[in-house]
């Protein structure tokens, strides 16, 4: 059974604005099936095709008019971020073609971003589309009914602190988790290496190529299995440079520009009012598990491997932030450090007034860092673990 969370949020979209849609979201994860689902009776101006391409970029109303059908109401421009100027495309619909509902897909919020902030000023909403979250999953495997956000609901209603029973055999569905990770393809695909590493190869650097944004693919690929070795860890910049021959800024934009392609993304640490905590260095993680385990060719069980813990952690904080994403919980995510080491492996703040501190551990441990306890005094303090979690 299909289901994503966004599809509310993308059904409303047009009842109640009329602003440009943008969808932004890796390759892979289903952009283009959301919207067939939701606006199914769309037209697609697929930018990868070059006749198509060459007629969006001559910015040219009479143009656009000739090459989409009348009846037509809703416009999808998929790919937009490879046309030269996307903001400037939708703009001339949204001003002149405003008969016309527009919607803009892309795999690379840079070339988004950077490209419709200025023309889309006031005129644009963007949503964003990751891989299936872990309750997606269950759904469309057919494996559970229920739809909730159930990650997120737990933890801020006490709830993570049951054990649970279940009627599947819970570790075995992780364990395909932890190594294949979430992408849409291997529902029906499960346990495709083949499949993940070519989209490592072939797809997560397209745009990157194509759009100029990387000079050197090989250092790309090669800070990219850096990262996969050191998620959940601080991001040494010096360190990463030293071990490539490359300078520190060359890291930190390659770093922003996976950020932007929706490869990985980075916590930056919760700073308190005292001089001994780390307040600038951020901890890195993957969006995807099965992508990380392509980039370092190990797709070993995790009875022979050495990393389940690191695994866990990441596999928690990317289903809290999907999930606080698309429930609109609200939250901003953090990790907590000292320079002494004590650490708090993810910190969930809300309007300066919720304060969450949670440590994420394979087994049921009772431990929690005395250091932030006695910081924050006001702070809730949940251990989450694979028992207890979902």
């Amino acid at each position: 059974m299909y289901y994503r969370h966004l599809e509310k949020k993308l059904k409303n979209h047009f009842q109640k604005r009329k602003e440009v849609l943008i969808l932004l979201g890796a390759r892979q994860v289903g952009k283009t099936t959301i919207l067939n689902k939701v606006f199914p009776q769309a037209y697609y101006l697929t930018v990868d095709n070059e006749p198509i391409r060459q007629n969006l970029n001559r910015f040219d109303p009479v143009v656009y008019r000739q090459i989409i059908p009348k009846d037509k109401k809703y416009i999808v421009v998929d790919e937009a971020h490879l046309l030269n100027d996307p903001g400037r495309v939708a703009k001339i619909f949204y001003d002149q073609i405003a008969d016309k509902k527009i919607i803009l897909t892309g795999s690379s919020s840079f070339r988004i971003k950077n490209k419709t902030s200025e023309s889309l000023a006031g005129r644009k909403v963007e949503y964003y589309l990751y891989p299936l979250t872990f309750s997606e999953y269950l759904v469309q495997k057919e494996i559970v009914k229920e739809k909730k956000l159930k990650i997120i609901t737990n933890l801020i209603s006490k709830n993570h602190q049951k054990e649970k029973f279940y009627s599947f055999d819970f570790e075995a569905v992780l364990e395909n988790i932890f190594l294949y990770g979430l992408y849409p393809v291997l529902v029906d695909k499960p346990q495709d290496e083949l499949y993940l590493k070519n989209l490592v190869d072939s797809v997560v650097f397209k745009d990157m190529l194509d759009l100029s944004l990387i000079e050197k693919k090989e250092l790309a690929k090669n800070l990219l299995i850096l990262l996969a070795y050191q998620i959940g860890n601080l991001i040494n910049y010096s360190e990463l440079a030293s071990k490539l021959g490359v300078d520190q800024r060359t890291i930190k934009r390659y770093i922003q520009i996976f950020e932007e392609s929706f490869i990985i993304f980075t916590l930056p640490p919760y700073v308190g009012r005292k001089r001994d905590e780390i307040s600038k260095m951020r901890k890195v993680y993957f969006y995807d598990l099965g992508l990380r385990n392509a980039l370092i060719s190990d797709f070993k069980p995790l009875k022979v491997r050495t990393d389940e813990g690191v695994l866990f952690e990441n596999f928690i904080i990317s289903e809290i932030l999907k999930e606080n994403y698309y429930g609109d919980f609200g939250y901003k995510l953090y990790f907590w450090r000292t320079k002494q080491g004590q650490g708090v492996d993810l910190v969930l703040e809300k309007d300066n007034k919720e304060l969450i501190g949670i440590e994420i551990k394979l087994k049921p441990e009772n431990r929690f860092s005395l250091g932030f306890k006695n910081r924050f005094k006001k702070a809730r303090f949940l251990t989450v673990n694979k028992i207890n979690f979902y």
